[in-house]
């Protein structure tokens, strides 16, 4: 990511984006007293380790807090939007199976699919970016080729 990159989060996203942060902040000061308080003096490799890990920590910390100070959060949408866009949530319907999916289009390090969150550059996210409703969606997912209507934007 460049050093002025943008990245627009859901408020959510911003909300779990601290608390990873928060979460990792306080694992390295359970490590850092751990050095402190001497515990691991007589056994040098796990004290390697424990420095190790807060070494670690401090990469995550600081590639998390860039991103932090780079993220914008999402618009509110307002009502039907015309094109998906980056925050957009979409319906989208299997017609062989008519089978109904939801999504929402977001950046990737808010995805989670399991939540209904999907990376803008997925295949499917990228497949959906313009698209209108009632287009066909077509992307491809490993070896099978993958098609549905896009019946909602949101």
């Amino acid at each position: 990511m460049s050093n002025n990159a943008k990245i627009y989060l859901s408020k959510q996203g911003m909300k779990e984006l601290k608390k990873k942060i928060s979460a990792l902040e306080n694992n390295q000061k359970k490590y850092e007293a751990q050095l402190r308080k001497g515990e691991m003096r007589d056994d040098s490799l796990a004290r390697s380790e424990v420095v190790a890990r807060i070494e670690g920590l401090r990469a995550d910390i600081a590639e998390k807090k860039f991103q932090l100070e780079n993220a914008k959060v999402l618009p509110a949408s307002h009502g039907t939007r015309i094109k998906v866009a980056l925050g957009s949530f979409v319906e989208l319907i299997d017609r062989a199976t008519g089978r109904m999916m939801r999504y929402q289009v977001v950046e990737s390090i808010e995805a989670d699919p399991s939540e209904g969150k999907i990376s803008a550059e997925s295949p499917l996210g990228r497949s959906l970016i313009g698209r209108k409703v009632d287009e066909d969606v077509s992307w491809t997912a490993g070896l099978n080729s993958m098609q549905m209507q896009l019946v909602r934007i949101g």
